[in-house]
């Protein structure tokens, strides 16, 4: 059974900085693309950032670009979102998600079958 255990979320002033983990237990790590994605009350899951299972190829949303980084340890099946110049409207629960994909990573929740449980982040102005 694939796990995704996120972590690092919490409460920040507009412009700190957070680096969101998450960790992934199950299946075979590196065959997993894997994407960050956010959600507030009431909206849809926004695609943030995806990274794809060597690491050489990453997507990432027009809205964080420049902010927000995807990256990953594969030695320790971590994805991580290091997030900059963090503004109140980045507010919401933030999620990983992982799938079994080649190639440039998808950026719609459809596409990704397993999620993490989400973490809170919040930014205070």
């Amino acid at each position: 059974q694939v796990q995704l255990i996120e972590s690092g979320g919490g409460l920040v002033q507009a412009g700190d900085s957070l680096r969101l983990s998450c960790v992934v237990s199950g299946g075979t790590w590196i065959w997993y693309t894997m994407a960050w994605f956010r959600q507030t009350p009431g909206q849809e899951r926004e695609f943030l950032s995806a990274i794809n299972w060597t690491g050489d190829i990453t997507r990432g949303a027009d809205s964080v670009k420049g902010r927000f980084t995807i990256s990953r340890d594969n030695a320790k099946n971590t994805v991580f979102l290091q997030m900059n110049s963090l503004k109140p409207e980045d507010t919401a629960v933030y999620y990983c998600a992982a799938a079994i994909k080649s190639g440039r990573p998808p950026v719609d929740t459809y596409d990704y079958p397993y999620w993490g449980q989400g973490t809170q982040v919040t930014v205070s102005s």
